[in-house]
C-alpha cells in the first residue's frame, strides 16, 4: 500500500548533501514566504545578503539573510505544496544549517465563524498528500508540536488567533464538499497544501517549525467565496504576516 512506504531501516539512496556538500551553519532561524511579490518587496525594503541558492530545472530559489532588530534571520520564496515546500526545507538546512523555520501562508476556511478576522495557528495537520508518509509512519494526522509556543507569541504580541485542526490537500481542484464535510466533523477549520509535510520533514530532520495561516478563500458557503485570494488586498495580507513572522523569529 502507498501509505506503507515509511522506511526507517534503509539509507536513502539520494540526499541533499550529495547535491550541495556538507556547508557551515549561516543562519539558525529561516522564514518561509510562498508569495513572490512579498519576497521581492521584502528583499528591496531590507538590506539583505543572498547566502545561498535552492537549485532546480524549473528556476532557481535564493536565500537570503536580513537583520531584524540585531537578529539574523534568513528568508526565501518556497515551492508550493508538501512535496514542494517540505523539499525546500530539507535543501535550505543543508546550505544554510537553520533547525527554526517560520511558516505562514494563506488557507481556505471550513468555519468563517471561528475563523474571521484571526491568524490560524494549526495544531494538528490532516495527511491527504504523499510526502509525509515518507518521513512518518502512516497515520491520519501529524501533530503541529509548536503551536502552543506560536499561540504563546501571538497573545504576548496582542494579535487576535484561533486554533484548530488544518487539511492539508495536494489535491487543490479536488477539495469536495464530502470530504470538506469529513473533516470539518473532525475539527479542522482550515485547508491547506503544505502543513502535513513540512512538519513530518522537521521532525524526521530533528528541526522545528513554527507555523501559522490566514484565510484567503471560504469553502464554507454554499459557492465558493474567491474573498482575498489572488487580490491586492491578499498581498497587503502577506505582507504584514511577514513582519509577525518576523516578531516571532524573535521570540524563538
Amino acid at each position: 500500500m502507498i501509505h506503507e512506504t515509511f522506511d526507517a531501516n534503509t539509507e536513502a539512496i539520494i540526499s541533499p548533501e550529495s547535491f550541495y556538500g556538507i556547508h557551515d551553519k549561516i543562519c539558525d532561524t529561516c522564514i518561509i514566504t510562498f508569495s513572490k511579490t512579498v519576497f521581492e518587496s521584502i528583499s528591496s525594503w531590507f538590506q539583505c545578503t543572498r547566502i545561498a541558492t535552492m537549485r532546480c530545472t524549473n528556476g532557481d530559489f535564493p536565500i537570503y539573510k536580513l537583520t531584524y532588530k540585531g537578529k539574523e534571520i534568513a528568508f526565501y520564496m518556497s515551492m508550493v505544496t508538501s512535496t514542494g515546500a517540505g523539499t525546500c526545507v530539507e535543501e535550505a538546512r543543508c546550505l544554510i544549517g537553520a533547525t527554526k523555520y517560520i511558516m505562514f501562508g494563506t488557507c481556505g476556511t471550513l468555519d468563517k465563524d471561528i475563523t474571521a478576522g484571526k491568524l490560524i495557528v494549526p495544531t494538528e495537520a490532516y495527511r491527504d498528500e504523499g510526502l509525509s508518509y515518507h518521513y512518518a509512519p502512516a497515520s491520519d494526522y501529524i501533530k503541529i508540536k509548536n503551536a502552543g509556543i506560536v499561540a504563546d507569541a501571538f497573545a504576548k504580541l496582542g494579535l487576535p488567533y484561533v486554533m484548530g485542526k488544518t487539511w492539508t490537500t495536494d489535491g487543490f481542484f479536488r477539495e469536495t464538499r464530502g470530504n470538506m464535510e469529513k473533516r470539518k466533523s473532525e475539527g479542522c477549520i482550515a485547508v491547506e497544501m503544505e502543513c502535513a509535510g513540512v512538519q513530518a520533514v522537521c521532525d524526521f530532520r530533528g528541526l522545528e517549525l513554527y507555523t501559522f495561516l490566514f484565510s484567503g478563500d471560504l469553502l464554507d458557503a454554499p459557492e465558493w467565496d474567491k474573498r482575498l485570494l489572488g487580490g491586492e488586498e491578499e498581498l497587503d495580507h502577506q505582507l504584514k504576516k511577514f513582519f509577525i513572522a518576523l516578531e516571532l523569529a524573535l521570540m524563538i
